[in-house]
C-alpha cells in the first residue's frame, strides 16, 4: 500500500472507488451508515454514496426516517466501504452536515421519475397496514404530478459527512492485513496526519 500513502485521503478514496466499480459487480457506492438515537442506541443500514469531494461524502435521504431522525439527534456517524472483490474496506468517520438546498434540489431532478414520486409516497420507516397503502400512494401523486416536473418534497434532503478519521484497509495473506489510517487536523490548514496500524 505504499503508493497509497499518499497525503490527501480523498484522492486515495477516489482511487479506490474508481478500481471498485471496475470490479464490483453491484453498488460499487454502497457503503454501511451507522447513527445513533437518543438513548445511545446505534442502528446501521446500507445507503448510496452520491458524491464525495473535499469536503465529505454525500448521500441523501427521508429526514423523517429512522436515520433522519438519529441525525437530528446525534450528528456523529460512521461509514464503511466493503468491496469484496478486491478485499478492502474504508472506514469513515465524522459529523454529519445538511447539503444546501441547491444540492438538494439539483440531484433531486436528477433522479428518475418513479424515484421522485416514491420520495413522496413513501411515509419511511413509519408502519405500512400493507404494500397496497404504498402502491395507492404512488399512484395518487403520480397523478398529482401529471406529466410536469415533480419538485422535491421539504422532507427529503442530503447529508454530507465531515471526515475527522479515514482508515484503509487491504486483506493480506495470514491475516497480516494493511491499515492506513488519516487523522483530520483540528486547523483546517493543517491537513492530514498518517499513521500505520496493526492489523
Amino acid at each position: 500500500m505504499t503508493k497509497d500513502t499518499n497525503t490527501d485521503p480523498i484522492k486515495v478514496f477516489h482511487r479506490w472507488l474508481a478500481e471498485a466499480e471496475r470490479a464490483e459487480p453491484n453498488d460499487p457506492n454502497a457503503m454501511a451508515l451507522a447513527t445513533v438515537d437518543a438513548e445511545g442506541r446505534p442502528s446501521v443500514r446500507m445507503v448510496l454514496l452520491k458524491g464525495v469531494d473535499e469536503r465529505g461524502f454525500v448521500f441523501y435521504t427521508n429526514l423523517e426516517s429512522h436515520k433522519g431522525q438519529d441525525l437530528a439527534i446525534n450528528a456523529d456517524v460512521g461509514l464503511c466501504f466493503h468491496w469484496k472483490s478486491l478485499r478492502r474496506q474504508v472506514r469513515i468517520d465524522g459529523p454529519v452536515e445538511r447539503v444546501s438546498e441547491a444540492e438538494a434540489d439539483a440531484y433531486f431532478q436528477s433522479r428518475a421519475r418513479g424515484s421522485q414520486i416514491g420520495a413522496w409516497a413513501s411515509e419511511q420507516s413509519r408502519p405500512m397496514e400493507g404494500h397496497w397503502v404504498l402502491e395507492r400512494r404512488v399512484a395518487e401523486y403520480a397523478l398529482k404530478f401529471g406529466v410536469g416536473a415533480v419538485p422535491r418534497p421539504a422532507h427529503w434532503s442530503g447529508f454530507r459527512v465531515l471526515p475527522r478519521v479515514i482508515e484503509f484497509w487491504r486483506d493480506r495473506p495470514f491475516r497480516l492485513h494493511e491499515r492506513i489510517v488519516y487523522q483530520a487536523s483540528d486547523a483546517p490548514t493543517n491537513g492530514w496526519s498518517v499513521q500505520r496500524l496493526f492489523p
